[in-house]
């Protein structure tokens, strides 16, 4: 899936492979205890259900006409006991496929969503949100009527047909002969619309795609519409997505419902051709060996006949429109993991926090490179601010420490050793990152703090709350610490939720603290509170700390000014600022306006 908008369609153009069905197949494998007797209870009851018919035209030729009264309720009584049959297989059979399918739903929808977590930033920045989430929530929905009872019904119908037409063969050969001609005009017809209907389910996957990312946007950005009175626009863009979705959605389904009124049509044929070829012969004197009860029998076999081919044909049509989600759900599945654990990983040691970049060449497009041989050493324990005009790299190169993106060359190195060569897990459980985007998780205060360390006792987390003044603010909240708050954290203030990732990072208590703008949404007084409390929490870590605002990094042990792709000076405060460099520059401009 390349860079993508909302309103572009994502391209998909492989050719039908079966092997996508085949690989849904293995889904199902785990659970073949319960389809094997699921498929037992439906193949014996349409091998029961095939004798009724005949039961019928025993009635009408040998029983009715001999006044046969205990052969008439033997019959009665059999045909009963199958019914009952019937219905209790039925039963068992939809509440068997229902647990399967929604089984493997479960185990898809797991598999995507297990991929997702796994899957680099570089995905996400790509793509809009919402087409990730059609993927895991409609696509894998609409695959459940093929896995709860699709794949059996199918099976079922191929051997209910085989059945039937043994029976057919059985009263009359000529007859079942002109039933079977329709045959090679249906599967014709299957051939024409295959590549047709296959194209317009993707068509349809796409706008349905298009349309699930911009209302994802639109809610996140629903602020941001409203401040600017964009309403009517973005409602006018909304019905065109949905106007395409439903175009394409009835482009679609037109070779869907086609194929049930060309069933009826050869059926009603070839049916019609069976009842004037019957009656004929039954003129003629029954030299065919056709009575009336043969007919009458054998026109309910053919109603039997067509029907398990209409559901074939069903069943066909929904492995059409399945297979157009697979592939978008298989591929997801299939997308590679740039940022993974080499195949020799080893455990990362306890970090003593001396870091180093080694030549170190970064872009997150090819040939647009954002860091270009990058060198610098960092000493345990010592705090790095990086400052430097928006675009230059300071983000870039805290993400590249925590191994969100791997180098395009070079080496970064923690303690002497390489973290491309340590496991993710190892080496992130002992950083503490606060990003930018201060997210806030549905939940309690406190469980979005413990985010980080799950084990931290509410001790520990009030601490690290107080420490980052945090505390004051949670307990004037009606619940404290048990605060409900909203996806995003909707119900804080800016500063309050960076407050709340501050904290969150802090309790992990990491070897290596990342501080990514941390303090640009704070009041100046709560920040004075604040770096008091920093100043004591970084002492023997080494931390990394990103800020426009220079007052919150005047006491970092080494300030890098980060342009035109690497360091462009280096020092503490007071050195940068005899340099009359570029730093000198951005701290007059900055205090200059104050």
């Amino acid at each position: 899936m390349a860079r993508n908008r909302y309103d572009m369609d994502e391209v998909l153009e492989e050719k039908f492979d079966i092997n996508q069905v085949k690989r849904l197949a293995k889904y199902v494998a785990p659970h073949k205890t319960k389809m094997l007797l699921a498929l037992f209870l439906m193949l014996s009851s349409a091998f029961l259900s095939t004798f009724l018919p005949k039961f019928l035209q025993l009635e009408m030729d040998v029983y009715i006409p001999d006044k046969n009264i205990t052969g008439i309720v033997g019959i009665v009584l059999l045909t009963a006991v199958i019914c009952i049959y019937l219905v209790v297989c039925i039963r068992l059979k939809i509440t068997l496929t229902m647990h399967v399918g929604q089984d493997v739903i479960h185990q898809l929808r797991e598999d995507i969503f297990e991929k997702l977590q796994e899957l680099p930033f570089s995905y996400y920045d790509e793509r809009p949100h919402g087409k990730i989430q059609v993927r895991v929530v409609n696509y894998v929905n609409n695959l459940s009527d093929i896995l709860s009872n699709g794949i059996l019904q199918t099976i079922t119908d191929l051997f209910n047909l085989l059945f039937i037409i043994g029976f057919m063969f059985y009263m009359n050969v000529r007859l079942t002969l002109i039933c079977l001609c329709g045959l090679p005009f249906l599967f014709l017809f299957i051939v024409l619309i295959k590549r047709g209907q296959r194209r317009a389910w993707q068509i349809q996957s796409n706008k349905q795609s298009n349309l699930n990312a911009y209302i994802s946007e639109s809610i996140n950005g629903i602020r941001v519409t409203q401040a600017f009175v964009r309403e009517d626009k973005n409602t006018e863009i909304f019905n065109d997505l949905s106007q395409n979705y439903r175009d394409s959605w009835m482009h679609a389904s037109y070779y869907g419902f086609a194929m049930g009124p060309m069933v009826d049509l050869i059926s009603t044929i070839t049916t019609a051709f069976v009842y004037v070829l019957g009656v004929h012969y039954i003129i003629d004197g029954n030299v065919s060996g056709v009575s009336i009860g043969v007919l009458i029998a054998f026109t309910a076999y053919i109603s039997r006949f067509w029907a398990p081919i209409n559901t074939i044909a069903s069943f066909y049509n929904s492995v059409v429109t399945a297979v157009s989600y697979l592939e978008r759900i298989f591929e997801t599945i299939d997308e590679p993991v740039e940022v993974k654990d080499a195949k020799d990983a080893i455990e990362m040691p306890a970090i003593q926090g001396k870091l180093e970049f080694e030549h170190v060449t970064f872009s997150y497009e090819k040939g647009v490179e954002i860091l270009k041989d990058v060198n610098f050493s960092v000493e345990p324990g010592k705090t790095i601010a990086f400052v430097g005009p928006t675009g230059a790299g300071k983000s870039t190169i805290v993400n590249l420490i925590s191994r969100f993106y791997n180098v395009d060359s070079g080496r970064i190195l923690i303690d002497g050793v390489d973290i491309s060569k340590v496991t993710l897990r190892s080496l992130r459980k002992q950083m503490g990152v606060m990003m930018q985007d201060s997210f806030i998780f549905g939940g309690t205060i406190m469980d979005n703090i413990r985010y980080g360390n799950k084990t931290a006792t509410d001790e520990e987390v009030i601490r690290a709350a107080k420490t980052v003044c945090a505390h004051d603010f949670i307990m004037q909240m009606e619940d404290g610490y048990q605060t409900q708050v909203n996806e995003r954290g909707s119900r804080l203030s800016v500063g309050q939720r960076q407050l709340i990732s501050f904290a969150r990072a802090l309790l992990a208590d990491p070897a290596i603290l990342i501080l990514d703008e941390a303090t640009s949404s704070i009041d100046t007084e709560t920040e004075i509170v604040l770096q008091e409390g920093l100043n004591h929490l970084l002492k023997g870590r080494t931390s990394f700390i990103i800020a426009h605002r220079l007052s919150t990094i005047q006491n970092a042990d080494c300030i890098m000014y980060i342009s035109d792709g690497g360091i462009a000076e280096a020092g503490t405060h007071e050195e940068l600022l005899q340099k009359h460099g570029k730093y000198y520059e951005l701290y007059e401009a900055q205090y200059k306006s104050v």
